[in-house]
């Protein structure tokens, strides 16, 4: 059974930072998690891309007293800030919870070291985690690289983008 995901993140060219996760499954269940974790928020904030395109859709507003940034108890996605080790109990937890899981994302390699990176190395994964993510992308190559549907809001929100995932994944399937 696949499971469509997008994963946001802050990398430097040496680490990967996970700000948050969104999963879809063909089953139809649901999983958002955004880390807890200071240090990447606040790194976030520092980048102009993320600060512009990423943030905007975390449970976190702009502070003025000596800090960026501050938790937003108040917004809807409030309950999807976790521990690291929260969120990757709880990600296998969700790809267990499926038959024969397949991971699919676009552009997933980056996607797939974040969620590798929950457990540690990839030789971590816990036990029926998938070792490799099917690419989207790769899939519309193969299939003569079609103009693949457009995402009609949320881009960069990882669970939007999963659902869009999901959506370009049906559209290919579509063409064959």
């Amino acid at each position: 059974m696949k499971i469509w995901y997008d994963t946001e993140f802050i990398e430097d060219g040496h680490t990967i930072g996970l700000i948050s996760i969104g999963m879809v499954a063909e089953d139809g269940r649901e999983l958002y998690l955004v880390t807890d974790e200071t240090p990447v928020i606040s790194r976030a904030f520092e980048h102009s891309w993320l600060r512009e395109h990423v943030i905007p859709s975390l449970p976190v507003r702009p502070s003025g007293i000596g800090a960026f940034w501050d938790w937003d108890r108040d917004h809807s996605d409030w309950l999807a800030v976790n521990s690291r080790f929260t969120i990757a109990a709880r990600v296998r937890d969700f790809i267990l919870a499926t038959p024969d899981p397949q991971l699919w994302a676009w552009y997933g390699a980056y996607d797939h070291v974040a969620l590798c990176q929950l457990w540690g190395r990839a030789i971590d994964l816990p036990k029926g985690v998938p070792m490799w993510t099917n690419d989207l992308k790769q899939e519309a190559e193969r299939l003569g690289n079609p103009k693949v549907p457009e995402q009609a809001s949320g881009e960069h929100n990882a669970l939007a983008d999963a659902r869009h995932n999901r959506a370009i994944d049906e559209f290919l399937a579509s063409l064959q």
